[in-house]
């Protein structure tokens, strides 16, 4: 019989099942499919992308490291539905898929608002996973992950920030190309002071692009101040 390990097992048991975590709030889901709902956002700490438009750049550093358990009941006693985990970009964190697979047994409505510079396939697939392609102006091309674009689902969803007519015209041929509108919705947002809204929806409306447009429903009401 082999002999175990002195202590392993009571070692393994004893590793708490922790994320560090930038904050939890409860706002108005303010962008994609489910703009409007009430929702608990989970924000986790790190990301290893710097976009050039990035509006969450205090998540970068710091948090806290918070219990799965912990994490649960926060979400849970603010009584909605609706959560989504962001970041940063929370797949950097491993533990993160086993919150979001928590959250969905727990009877949430679960979206994951990720970079798409990390698999996603381990993701659950009860998930809706919001997909950011980054464009050329984002400065962060060179990080897109294209073999993601084979795993999403009807559930899922695709998102480009415009930062410019290049970006249009830049991400108009990915959708194209890789026929995204049949696999998910596609969202495009203008970026803050670089595209005017009222043009990227002109552009897709002049091109009848197969995609929904776009704004940040938080940041009309609330500006960018965290927690909101």
């Amino acid at each position: 019989m082999d002999t175990p390990v002195a202590g392993s097992g009571a070692a393994a048991a004893a590793v708490p099942d922790r994320l560090r975590i930038t904050e939890i709030f409860l706002s108005l889901q303010g962008e994609a499919r489910d703009a409007g709902w009430p929702t608990v956002f989970v924000r986790l700490t790190g990301c290893p992308l710097r976009c050039r438009y990035c509006d969450t750049a205090y998540a970068f550093h710091g948090g806290e490291w918070r219990d799965v358990d912990a994490i649960l009941a926060e979400v849970a006693g603010h009584g909605v539905r609706h959560v989504c985990v962001t970041g940063g970009e929370p797949l950097a964190q491993k533990r993160c898929l086993g919150l979001l697979a928590r959250l969905c047994d727990a009877g949430h409505i679960v979206s994951l608002e990720t970079s798409g510079a990390i698999d996603i396939a381990e993701v659950d697939p009860r998930v809706s996973r919001v997909l950011d392609i980054k464009t050329p102006g984002s400065g962060e091309e060179a990080r897109n992950l294209w073999s993601n674009i084979a795993l999403l689902t009807p559930n899922d969803q695709v998102k480009f920030v415009i930062c410019s007519r290049a970006d249009y015209e830049w991400a108009r041929g990915v959708v194209a190309e890789r026929a995204l509108d049949q696999r998910c919705d596609v969202l495009f947002s203008p970026s803050k002071s670089e595209v005017d809204a009222r043009e990227l929806a002109d552009w897709i409306v002049a091109d009848r692009l197969p995609v929904r447009f776009q704004m940040q429903l938080h940041k009309i009401l609330w500006n960018d101040e965290p927690g909101r």
